[in-house]
């Protein structure tokens, strides 16, 4: 069932994804989300698991985002000033670091396009972040995501992260 208003249930889209629709009400905007749960949950709320969602409006890539579904300060200053997270990324055997933007009031982390593309084909895909409770590892298993309809949806398609 999708949490927010004017957005059908979700479908499966390919191994753990979901998929759900909707349209925005004022601008008729069509709108689909990709979301993917991790396997694992926080110390901090064992009943709301960190999520992945890539968010596509009128056929064309919007955003992606981590939610890692507990309060965790920012650690450094955006290029402009704006609050970040580092956060550590495995991508199947390509490991970096990110610095990602806070959005929506600080409630989930605005991902860079790279990783959204990385995730997609991936067979391995962490998320290591500080919280208060130190450092954790979210975990989830994206194998099996149907790049078509992501592609039809976003016109996003699937590339491999360089190990540079």
């Amino acid at each position: 069932m999708s949490p927010y208003q004017n957005e059908k249930d979700g479908v499966s889209s390919g191994g753990k994804w979901l998929m759900f629709q909707g349209e925005d009400k004022m601008t008729g905007a069509k709108r689909v989300r990709f979301e993917l749960l991790a396997e694992n949950y926080f110390r901090e709320d064992p009943d709301y698991k960190p999520r992945v969602e890539l968010v596509c409006e009128d056929g064309k890539f919007k955003l992606a985002s981590f939610n890692p579904a507990v309060k965790v300060p920012p650690n450094r200053p955006g290029f402009w000033g704006q609050p970040q997270l580092e956060a550590e990324v495995r991508i199947d055997d390509v490991h970096y670091f990110k610095g990602w933007n806070w959005e929506g009031r600080g409630r989930f982390l605005s991902m860079d396009k790279g990783t959204a593309r990385g995730v997609m084909q991936a067979h391995v895909f962490n998320i290591a972040i500080p919280t208060r409770s130190g450092r954790q590892i979210a975990e989830f298993q994206p194998e099996g995501l149907d790049v078509d309809q992501v592609r039809k949806a976003c016109d996003l398609t699937p590339k491999k992260p360089s190990k540079d």
